[in-house]
């Protein structure tokens, strides 16, 4: 490919300390191209998988960004802070009971031991629906991100989102200093420095998130992903063709030159002329591939008389 027609996804497993926007700079830097965007942030002080746009990769942000995520967050109990997480401000701290710290011990002893207090405080994340998004947030509240209006002192009660907690995993835990790392599954827009302060709540303390690695977004995993802020890595040979990445996460269909003319025309497709579309469930999205040269052509979404075209992708300077 050359520097003006690379369109993909690239996997970055970042470090801790830069933004997701450092990140993206970098690629921008690294692959001669401004096109660059990424499928979810991570805050600066998390690490793990960031998944990067390139090109007309960036199409697929819809798509990739609502996919479930992946983390292991380290909750430290015992002191809250302003942020959620272990940058900011003490607001307050309170003591871990002795029967949550007793739980703690025998749990870093065998994970496997009764806890009925650090159990039924994960059961009750794994039962939430909703969720009172951090203060300090990218959250617009009157046309003016929320993380500036609690920076300009201003209290900010944001109203509970809707969120999907698929499961919740122990890892390991200490009694001295109280401490749990968690792994969670969770749904879009869910905020895992809000589940350190209510964990903490639920365990009749405080608590803040230390420590939040990303593992997985959809079905994306930190295999092959590159850590771009070292010299020497070859970014370019690491960028997922657009069909490799949308075929990752979509149900593949493959279509011959008549389909094809029709979808780049903005036409969708009856699903009975084309090969496994009736597998795809109705409103669920699928990826249209050229059968001969194997590249993107689209995203469409299947409806119950039509493959809907949703995006067309030009794989091509």
């Amino acid at each position: 490919m050359s520097r003006a027609s690379i369109h993909g996804v690239l996997l970055v497993d970042k470090p801790r300390g830069p933004t997701s926007h450092d990140i993206v700079g970098l690629v921008r830097r690294r692959l001669g191209t401004s096109r660059v965007g990424h499928a979810g942030t991570l805050d600066p002080m998390a690490s793990g998988l960031l998944v990067v746009l390139v090109g007309e990769g960036t199409k697929l942000e819809p798509f990739l960004s609502a996919a479930d995520k992946c983390y292991v967050a380290g909750v430290s109990l015992g002191r809250a802070t302003t942020t959620l997480d272990a940058e900011g401000d003490t607001t307050h701290e309170a003591p871990v009971g002795d029967d949550v710290r007793g739980e703690l011990a025998a749990l870093a002893c065998d994970l496997a031991s009764p806890a009925p207090l650090v159990r039924a405080a994960l059961d009750a994340e794994l039962a939430r629906t909703e969720q009172v998004p951090p203060a300090y947030s990218a959250i617009h509240v009157d046309g003016v991100r929320s993380y500036q209006r609690a920076r300009a002192g201003e209290e900010v009660i944001l109203p509970p989102r809707r969120v999907h907690v698929l499961d919740t995993k122990l890892v390991s835990t200490s009694a001295d200093p109280p401490h749990l790392d968690v792994e969670l599954t969770v749904s879009k827009g869910y905020y895992v420095r809000a589940f350190a302060r209510d964990l903490g709540a639920a365990l009749d303390t405080a608590a803040h998130l230390d420590a939040l690695e990303r593992t997985r977004s959809g079905t994306f995993d930190r295999t092959g992903a590159i850590d771009i802020t070292k010299e020497g890595v070859d970014v370019r040979a690491h960028v997922l063709s657009l069909a490799d990445a949308a075929s990752r996460h979509l149900t593949a269909l493959r279509l011959d030159a008549a389909q094809e003319r029709l979808v780049r025309n903005g036409r969708g497709l009856d699903p009975a002329r084309v090969e496994r579309s009736l597998d795809v469930n109705v409103g669920d999205r699928c990826a249209l591939v050229d059968e001969s040269s194997r590249s993107l052509i689209a995203v469409a979404e299947r409806r119950s008389d039509e493959l809907a075209v949703l995006r067309v992708f030009h794989d091509a300077p």
